[in-house]
Order: C-alpha cells, then structure tokens, then sequence
C-alpha cells in the first residue's frame, strides 16, 4: 500500500509539472506538451500495472551522458569524486547505447530523463538520440556556453528537449564560481532562447552566499525578462570539508522554505522546483529507485549523482534489471531512505553505509 501510494505521488507530480510547463509554452511548444500529456497518460498505466505486480518504476531517472566538460566551477562535486575530468574516455556509453537505454526506458513508463555531465552539449551525438524519443521530456541540465546554431535549431525541432541554463545569481557571484564572463554568455543565450520562442529555465545552486539573491523578485525578475520559464533550486553538497561552510543548515533551509513558499504564490507565471526539499513530501530520499536513480558516464546504475556507487552496469544488463540492482534493494529494504531528514542530500549524508552495502556489510 505505501508503494502505491508513492507511485501516486510521484505520478500525480509528473501531471502538475506537466500543466505548469504548458501554461508557459508558446502555441508550437504547447501542441507538442498537449499530445504528450496522453502519451504521460499512457506512461502512468504502464507504471500502476508494473506496480500490481510488485514492481514499482520511478516516473524519473537522471542521466549523465558524458564526463567531460569545458568549465571548472568552483565546488563541482563532479570534478571531486572524478564523474567529471579531462580527455577522452573510452568507457563512455556510446550514442546508440544511450538510445537503447532511451527505449528501454520508454517502453517502462519513464516520462522525465534529466540529462546532465560534465557538460552535455558536448555529446551532440546523445542529444540527438534522445530527441528521437517523443515519448520522454529531456531537461538538458547545461552551462549554456555551448549553444550554436545547429543546437538551436534541435531544440527548436525536438520540443522534448528543454533547456535548464546553470546560474549562480547575478553576474559577480556566478562569474566567481564558473569563470569570468560566464554571466554575460549566460545572458546572450538565454536571450537567444527567448527570440526562438524556446521554452527553458535555470538551474541555481542554493548556498548560504546566494540564497537571498536568488530568490529577491529582482533576480527572478531579470530571468523573467530574458523569457526564463522555471527555476530549480538544487542545495548545494560540500565536494570536500573545505566548502562545508558554503551548505546551508537548519536556519538557512527554513528561510529557504519561507521565500519558495511565497514565491510559488506570488509568482504564479513561473514554475519553482526545489531539490532535495521537495522531498520531503514524498517522506524521504527519492533515490535508488524509488523516485529516480542516476546512470553515469560508463553506464553504471547508481543510486544518486551525490552517491556514486554501482554495482550494476548498463552495458551488461537491462534498465528493468538495474532497478532491482543488489545496492538498490538493499538501499530500499533498509528504511533508511524513508527516515526523515531536515535537508542536504540524504545518502550523501549516509556514504559509509552505502559504501558498507556495497561491500555487503549488513546494517
């Protein structure tokens, strides 16, 4: 009963996200959101039959297509625990590989793949490939520093593709974490997007330095002008015990809360997104399978991009089968993902259990 009754939640909030992205679309972007709606329609029953049968599938899953990337932000978690690095590396998932995980996807019920890095817009090749899959929206999560007239011509064809532009706040605090005249790019791209009549939002990462200025009016009101649509709000996870200082705590998240709380009602034209916050109205972390799981670079099956730990690779079983991965069951079966907690990342808080698991220690 309470797996339904997840599945339910996490269902009813694919179909809310859904209306908020239709409201905002222009009349071609609409078309193509109202048609797949029925397809998500489809997708749910799909996903309440696998349910009845004692297998649950999240309605999400997070996707990182490639390692590499051409910035280095200060603080990247992904450059930290080596997901994000330099050259070339063979064990990437190919194109067509990712396209397969892409059907396979499709034919379970999967609505939403966030696709992410390192940068993805340096695998053009995978971003094609997920276009092709009408069945599935993509938020491409990108620095939007690589964006050229073939990539807004793609996410002028493939409308399952939206944007999600990665910003700091105004242009001092996000030049001093990605890099000098980051801000002003950020700017003429978003800007682009607006004159291509391109849905898209932003993605900010919360710290104990930005959160006022990310969610004034005035912030949101300069993404508005430049025809930003959504903002998700993702708290930051200290890469090393030297940016700790940079996480937000108790006091900070329940500040957090107060101003998303009356953002969502004072500014309805737009659609805000908190993670991990949202959460907690699911009770607990959505990882590992329950809400979402994330596949890196090589394919491995892990349980979040802050918990990167995989026993299960992609390249040698099936998406269905890396549902029920060992990790992931035991993850599951512990409890220890429905256990409330006040904000951060929950398994990044639990790595020596999860590491421990790995190992096949018992809890």
């Amino acid at each position: 009963m309470e797996e339904f009754q997840l599945e339910e939640y996490l269902s009813n909030g694919v179909e809310r996200i859904l209306r908020n992205i239709v409201k905002m679309s222009d009349p071609k972007g609409s078309l193509f959101l109202l048609k797949f709606m029925a397809a998500e329609k489809r997708a749910r029953v799909i996903r309440e039959k696998s349910e009845i049968r004692g297998e649950h599938i999240p309605p999400f899953l997070i996707a990182s297509i490639t390692s590499k990337c051409n910035l280095h932000c200060k603080g990247c978690y992904a450059r930290a625990n080596g997901a994000c690095k330099e050259g070339f590396d063979s064990k990437e998932l190919t194109g067509r590989q990712w396209g397969d995980i892409f059907g396979q996807a499709e034919r379970l019920g999967i609505s939403f793949i966030l696709l992410a890095g390192g940068e993805p817009l340096m695998r053009r090749d995978v971003i094609e490939e997920a276009g092709n899959h009408k069945g599935i929206l993509f938020p491409v999560f990108t620095n939007g520093t690589m964006f050229d007239d073939d990539y807004f011509k793609m996410f002028a064809e493939k409308r399952n593709l939206l944007p999600v532009l990665s910003i700091e706040g105004d242009r001092e605090q996000t030049d001093a974490r990605r890099g000098s005249g980051i801000y002003s790019v950020l700017n003429q791209t978003m800007k682009n997007l607006k004159k291509d009549r391109l849905l898209f939002g932003v993605s900010v990462t919360v710290t104990n330095e930005n959160l006022q200025e990310v969610t004034s009016e005035e912030f949101l009101d300069r993404l508005e002008e430049n025809g930003c649509k959504a903002v998700v709000y993702v708290e930051y996870v200290p890469a090393d015990g030297k940016t700790e200082y940079l996480a937000p705590g108790e006091r900070e998240r329940q500040e957090f809360d107060r101003r998303l709380l009356k953002l969502r009602k004072k500014q309805e034209h737009m659609m805000f997104i908190s993670f991990p916050g949202d959460e907690k109205a699911s009770g607990g972390c959505l990882a590992a399978g329950r809400g979402f799981f994330h596949i890196n670079a090589a394919g491995g099956a892990e349980p979040c991009p802050f918990s990167p730990y995989t026993d299960t690779n992609l390249v040698h079983t099936s998406l269905r089968k890396a549902l029920s991965s060992p990790l992931f069951l035991k993850l599951r079966g512990s409890g220890s993902l429905e256990e409330f907690h006040s904000g951060g990342c929950a398994l990044f808080e639990k790595e020596q259990m999860v590491k421990g698991l790995l190992k096949g220690e018992e809890l």
